[in-house]
């Protein structure tokens, strides 16, 4: 039975709704770059945007509860904390929870850093898929790992709209989030912009793939970037109520406690 009672506990589940946080500041920031500044960026220039004056206090925080919400992804994905079982189906969402782990980590590292100061000039999801389709064109039979690429990211777009359509994030909350119809439009609307974003990728892999061009794919900056003028509006609006879904989901999200200290007493009992 969902309920209420995980919002308060350990240290551990508080990191893990600041994650929540974090991650609805993130695309906030990148859907007013969007709407407000006509910029389509990724997470990681997002974050960069934080990185003068006060705005460090606030990284050095996201810092914090991106790590929190990273081993909370992981810890998840390793013990089965939301008890899925160990089906095929089971596997693959512990599989994806462990994907997001690292995506987070990555995310805590950047904030981390530059929260110190540092302003490299990285490149993030953009760098990151460029530099992944050109190593994938210097493998034998490269356009087909580009092309496997694309479907998968097109399976990602139609699985998150979905999720929004058919309002399947709500297994993921306590009860009482299902009883308020501003959440479920919240969810539904973000999820299926997250969607036309992953698709937005998919079709730019593809290209890629099929020009034999790796600098054609791109991250959520340049998803954003490739969709025409109205399209980008919606999306990036879309993005900014996924961000406010985020900071209701710190609150309604239903997280079990790992209970990490019990379990390790009974490892050393054994």
């Amino acid at each position: 039975m969902r309920s209420a009672s995980g919002r308060s506990g350990s240290v551990f589940l508080l990191l893990a709704r600041a994650g929540f946080v974090a991650r609805g500041i993130m695309y906030l920031l990148v859907a007013w770059l969007a709407l407000r500044l006509g910029r389509g960026e990724d997470a990681g220039k997002a974050l960069a945007y934080l990185g003068s004056g006060a705005g460090r206090a606030v990284l050095a925080a996201m810092a914090v509860a991106f790590a929190g919400y990273a081993a909370w992804r992981l810890i998840d994905a390793a013990l089965d904390t939301q008890r899925r079982g160990s089906d095929a189906k089971a596997l693959g969402k512990r599989f994806v929870a462990a994907g997001s782990g690292c995506i987070h980590s990555g995310l805590a590292f950047s904030a981390a850093r530059l929260a110190l100061g540092h302003h490299g000039s990285g490149g993030g999801s953009s760098r990151t898929a460029e530099t992944g389709a050109a190593t994938a064109l210097h493998l034998p039979g490269g356009e087909a790992w580009l092309f496997a690429a694309a479907a998968v990211l097109a399976g990602v777009a139609v699985a998150q709209m979905a999720m929004g359509v058919r309002l399947r994030f709500l297994h993921h909350m306590t009860r009482e989030a299902e009883r308020h119809l501003w959440v479920k439009g919240l969810g539904a609307v973000g999820y299926c912009a997250r969607g036309l974003i992953f698709a937005a990728a998919a079709w730019l892999m593809f290209r890629a793939a099929s020009d034999h061009a790796p600098g054609e794919a791109g991250g959520l900056g340049d998803a954003l970037r490739a969709m025409p003028g109205p399209v980008r509006a919606a999306a990036a609006t879309g993005l900014g109520l996924f961000g406010l879904f985020s900071l209701v989901e710190a609150w309604f999200r239903d997280i079990r406690d790992p209970k990490l200290g019990q379990r390790a007493k009974r490892a050393v009992k054994r």
